[in-house]
């Protein structure tokens, strides 16, 4: 099932989750305006807010509550790629310039802070403390993730566990949240949200460890942005990790100067290493692992073409850009 069978299940409530976006934009500022439309029209795929439509549609939610939540977590979600490229220096993302490299980087920030609180103006409307508690603690635990990953930059002796507790904190978290929410608004029992937060973390952790491996493997064409991002920023990723320990030395010792340097000059060299050592195929099993996890997280939900719609969308996580 492509990502478009999936999105027409919910065609007409995405459209209702723009105009939300759209609606609660508006600001007196007209930098926010500008640099807002710039974002939410760049052509993302608003895979967090169709978690969260599925989600709720799975769980025979009633009114439009689940649509104020998906704008909810969009804008969240753009809030953390316009601090991540300010953070991360990126100049391209989706295939165009970012925000901070059009404007600067003091405004990046300040219009994420915007998003930030924007989508907490829009949370306190809903009035319903569970799903407050449950944005409040994911936001607190990206920015954890954010500063986790920093710490771990040009890095080399980064584990695997200690990789996969940064792509949990900065990208799962907000997957696990926007599944939660759905049976949130559904007023489903704690086993239900609880699964569907086991759903939403592992559907995440499978999109990361697949944009890790297309870092290599893609090409700046078909990713949108520049190919070896992660290793010019000294990001020690599943990928490099697994290379590193399975490289005979002489090339092991090269990514490791590699991540320490933020270097790209040998990325060629340390793409044939990754391919070598089969990096890639190894993170593939570990995201296919995850995709698992989350469709077996599933099994707790009454049969429907939305939950159908779910576990496909978590093989989508590991089969785009394929």
């Amino acid at each position: 099932m492509p990502l478009q069978a999936i999105t027409k299940l919910v065609s007409a409530d995405l459209l209702s989750v723009n105009e939300t976006i759209l609606q609660c934009l508006e600001s007196h500022v007209e930098v926010i305006n500008q640099i807002g439309h710039y974002l939410i029209n760049s052509g993302g795929k608003r895979v967090r807010p169709l978690v969260v439509l599925l989600s709720a549609k799975a769980c025979q939610a009633k009114g439009t509550s689940a649509i104020s939540m998906a704008a909810i977590i969009e804008f969240i979600h753009t809030a953390t790629l316009l601090h991540d490229d300010v953070v991360d220096g990126s100049k391209l993302r989706r295939g165009r310039p970012t925000a901070n490299h059009v404007w600067d980087n003091p405004t990046a920030v300040l219009v994420g802070d915007f998003l930030y609180s924007r989508a907490f103006q829009m949370m306190v409307s809903l009035n319903n403390m569970t799903s407050m508690r449950i944005l409040a603690d994911a936001t607190n635990v990206i920015a954890e993730g954010e500063v986790l990953q920093l710490a771990h930059r040009h890095q080399p002796d980064v584990t695997e566990e200690q990789y996969k507790r940064v792509i949990h904190f900065k990208t799962a978290k907000l997957f696990e949240a926007a599944a939660q929410l759905g049976g949130v608004m559904a007023n489903q029992s704690n086993d239900i949200v609880n699964a569907l937060a086991e759903y939403g973390l592992q559907l995440g952790m499978a999109f990361q460890l697949a944009d890790d491996v297309l870092d290599y493997q893609a090409t700046n064409q078909s990713w949108g942005k520049n190919i070896g991002n992660d290793l010019a920023e000294g990001k020690a990723t599943l990928p490099l990790i697994y290379a590193m320990k399975s490289a005979p030395h002489q090339q092991a010792m090269q990514i490791r100067k590699a991540i320490m340097q933020g270097n790209l000059a040998d990325l060629e060299l340390i793409q044939e290493a990754i391919i070598a050592t089969g990096a890639i195929e190894y993170t593939q099993i570990v995201a296919k692992e995850a995709i698992r996890k989350a469709q077996d997280a599933l099994v707790c939900i009454p049969p429907s073409p939305y939950r159908e719609a779910m576990a496909k969308l978590a093989t989508f996580a590991i089969e785009r850009g394929n």
